[in-house]
Formats: C-alpha cells, structure tokens, sequence
C-alpha cells in the first residue's frame, strides 16, 4: 500500500532555540567565518570600541593624554649631586661619631683625646684676629656658601632642556651634541672649510673659516643654515646666535 505524501506547511517552522539564521542575529547569511558585524556606533558586537574616523577628527583618541600648553615654562633638569652629598655625610658622620666617642669617654672618667684638649685651650687663648683664627673662619663661610648654591641651583648645565609635545614626557639635549649637529649644517655651506661651534645655555658661538667666496655671502649662508637647524633642535629656550667667519692664515 501506498503512502500518499504529506501536505507541505503553509507557512515555515520555527526554529529552534540557538540554531535560528544569521539574518535574526542582524548579520548577512553570505558573511565570511570569523567576521564580527559591527553596530551603528562604530564597535564590534563583542564589546570592544572601535576608533571611528569622526572620533579621531574630534581629537577624541582614547590613549592620547592631555597635551601641555607650549606656552608654559619649560625649567632645567635638577642634578642629584651624588659626590657632594655623599662627601658631606661621610664628614659629619666622622666628625659627629667622634666627638660623641670623646664625650662619653670623659662621662666615663678617662681623659679626653688630645686634640680635643689642644682645641679648647686653643679656642681659650688664641685672639679672635689670629691667622689661623681667620683662615679657619673664611673655610667655613666658602663652604658654607658651596652648599648652599649647590643646593638653590639646579645644576646639569651639559643638558639643555627640549620644548614638551606631551605631557608626561620630558626630553634634553646634551650641548657637544648639538655643537656637532650644528657644525655639521655649517659645513654643508659652500666656500666653508672649518667650523668651530660652542653652544651655551643662551649663547652659539660659531667661527668659521672660508677659502674662497665672499665673507659676507658665507656668512649670511651660515646663519641661515645654523637658524634652522637651531629651531630643528627643538629646544625649549632657543639660544641667541653669533656667527664669524674669516680666512684661513696664510703659510709662511
């Protein structure tokens, strides 16, 4: 006997839980394996926000930091003064360790040490006008004074300090560097056969030597070569520039 076929459904099962196409999970059927669509807003489904091309015209980068104002003040790097200090601890640790030993040997009924002893009668006898008086004074104010200007100013005067592009970053530039990256823009000039650079904190002394063009075409050739590369250094206090140029001496 015969089975007759079964009527086909007027309208399409539902599907099961999980197995349902890819157009109800709001993606194309036709997309390829391992592509995730993306949401109106820019981001992945997963979560995971995407940098869109508005966002970055905004300016709205989430790894950028806030950028420091170009106007503020850019101050020198601070040397630690390891040798000084060092120096200075090891002197008042000796000096204070024994004169602590003198004192409790005396509280202790013994005789004090004798350059103690040869100090104070010193100290008792001696005029206040004494050489030895005197000289002993003017060590003590010089350093004195050492100190204190080791400590108020920032020293590392090799580093001159670079303009910040961020925040949290703080660049230097060491001075013979620049010198040599200077020298090596003076001597692209033509008619320049030796350049001497010095550059200071707020000064660049150049002295050339030409052998051949005139003096004040090389010159002005030179400050303009040295005038950009000294902004190219990007320093954050561009130093004031002096440019001489002469001829070779003559051999005798």
């Amino acid at each position: 006997m015969t089975t007759p076929p079964e009527p086909f459904p007027d309208h399409e099962p539902a599907p099961a839980p999980g197995d349902e196409p890819t157009r109800a999970r709001g993606g194309a059927s036709d997309a390829p394996r391992g592509s995730h669509p993306r949401s109106p807003s820019g981001s992945r489904s997963g979560g995971v926000p995407v940098l869109t091309d508005a966002d970055a015209d905004a300016g709205t980068d989430p790894g950028s930091g806030p950028r420091p104002d170009p106007a503020s003040r850019v101050r020198r790097f601070w040397s630690v003064r390891r040798i000084p200090a060092a120096v200075l601890a090891a002197l008042v640790l000796g000096g204070a360790g024994l004169l602590l030993y003198d004192v409790a040997a005396v509280r202790a009924d013994r005789t004090a040490m004798a350059w103690r002893r040869e100090l104070a009668d010193g100290l008792a006898t001696r005029p206040l006008d004494d050489t030895w008086v005197v000289v002993g004074a003017a060590v003590a104010v010089v350093l004195g004074l050492w100190l204190l200007i080791l400590a108020a100013t920032p020293g590392l005067r090799a580093v001159l300090p670079m303009r910040r592009e961020h925040a949290d970053v703080r660049a230097g530039l060491d001075r013979e560097a620049a010198a040599l990256a200077l020298r090596d823009r003076a001597m692209e000039v033509s008619g320049v056969q030796s350049v001497r650079v010095r550059v200071g904190r707020a000064k660049v002394a150049v002295k050339a030597v030409s052998h051949f063009r005139a003096l004040d075409e090389v010159r002005a050739d030179v400050e303009t070569a040295l005038a950009a590369g000294v902004d190219e250094l990007a320093l954050a206090h561009p130093p004031a520039l002096t440019v001489r140029v002469a001829r070779p001496p003559r051999k005798a």
